[in-house]
């Protein structure tokens, strides 16, 4: 993630993966590169048609993460803006007296590199194993290649369609969806 605040775009798909260790396999199979492991915490607020989330990580980068994505449980493109962030508790208890809390979401992230793709095998607490991909859009990674991608490592990992997520984690945690498959 650079530094800065310029307009980006994903092309993202996210589902319920209950077998991480297969899903390791997978990337090592199709020559993803392992890239990092980390603690993330999420903090959403509450603001309308943005979503915003304060990004803490393990890994002592911090982020304030603004992103536009329709719910829907097929590839579907993504924008958003990220800002660093020095000081995330501060910034968590101006945004939540100023904005309200929407939602905590915590997770262990192994992300992996596939090209412009990173995939992410995602514990939640509370909700279990998911794994999303993200295509990064570029001008060496147009959009309209993003779907076809999605699409095939939909079908490389064996993701079945009533294990598709429409919305974000933030989503689920608020619905009390309960931890399933793990």
């Amino acid at each position: 993630m650079e530094n800065d605040d310029a307009r980006r775009a994903n092309i993202e798909l996210k589902a319920r993966y209950p077998d991480p260790g297969r899903g390791r396999k997978t990337c090592e199979r199709l020559g993803a590169e392992f890239v990092q492991s980390e603690h993330q915490r999420d903090t959403y607020f509450s603001t309308g048609a943005y979503r915003m989330k304060l990004r803490e990580s393990s890994l002592g980068k911090h982020w304030m993460i603004w992103y536009s994505r329709p719910n829907e449980s097929e590839s579907r493109k993504s924008s958003y803006r990220l800002l660093p962030v020095a000081d995330p508790d501060a910034k968590r208890r101006i945004f939540a007296a100023s904005m309200g809390v929407k939602a905590e979401v915590e997770k262990a992230r192994h992300l992996y590199q596939l090209g412009p793709t990173r995939i992410h095998l995602d514990y939640v607490d509370g909700l279990g194993s998911f794994i999303e991909f993200e295509y990064v859009v570029s001008e060496t990674a147009p959009e309209e290649d993003g779907h076809r991608v999605i699409a095939d490592l939909r079908e490389a990992f064996g993701i079945n369609d009533e294990d598709l997520v429409a919305g974000s984690y933030s989503d689920l945690v608020m619905m009390g969806v309960p931890a399933h498959g793990d």
